[in-house]
């Protein structure tokens, strides 16, 4: 599979040493889950899910069921020869030993945002709308990207997608292209943030 690097950079993708060595640059998969990492310390705690969700708009009892659920599923991976611990963090500079099949394959081994899988994803099954997917689409997808007796990988893939079907579908229940891009290069969570914020203002 031929990768395309996101170029994009944000905020998020400079003085955060911490979880990428010597590098201040974030892979995609990295730029998907720093918004977590509220002290941008490079290891992101389920109180800090917790904040993050509730930052982008989410209940109180789906942030704690995203909180214990993404830490739990992910910690141990990314602490690869460390003892489990029970704070459960997620180590951002390895998010991507976190990767779980039975996915999409948008992004690569190493975490890098495949635009020609990306692109596939509407190709097969974008049928009411060429740049989005309904709900019926989503399951559709979901289907056909699971691997056999997978169960662990189907229940990561299931969660995430319907959580950001959730968050992002419009009034018509279609969950755009461009929703579908911001999550994967992290840019949406920061407009949800900002749009969320500014809500709360008025």
């Amino acid at each position: 599979m031929a990768a395309a690097q996101d170029s994009t950079s944000s905020p998020n993708t400079t003085a955060y040493h911490h979880g990428t060595g010597n590098s201040s640059e974030l892979s995609p998969l990295q730029k998907h889950v720093v918004f977590f990492d509220i002290n941008k310390d490079g290891i992101i705690y389920p109180w800090e899910t917790y904040q993050g969700f509730r930052k982008i708009g989410c209940g109180v009892l789906l942030s704690i069921f995203a909180s214990v659920f993404i830490n739990l599923g992910l910690s141990r991976k990314t602490r690869p020869g460390k003892w489990p611990s029970l704070l459960l963090p997620i180590e951002v500079k390895n998010i991507k030993l976190a990767k779980h099949t039975s996915d999409s394959g948008v992004y690569d081994s190493e975490g890098r945002f495949v635009e020609s899988k990306f692109e596939e994803i509407f190709k097969k099954h974008a049928k009411a709308n060429a740049n989005g997917l309904t709900s019926e689409e989503l399951d559709e997808m979901l289907k056909a990207n699971r691997e056999p007796k997978d169960y662990k990988g189907w229940v990561g893939a299931l969660s995430e997608w319907k959580i950001l079907y959730l968050l992002g579908k419009d009034k018509n229940g279609i969950l755009h292209k461009e929703t579908i891009r911001g999550v994967y290069d992290g840019s949406l969570f920061e407009i949800m943030a900002k749009e969320h914020a500014s809500k709360k203002q008025v």
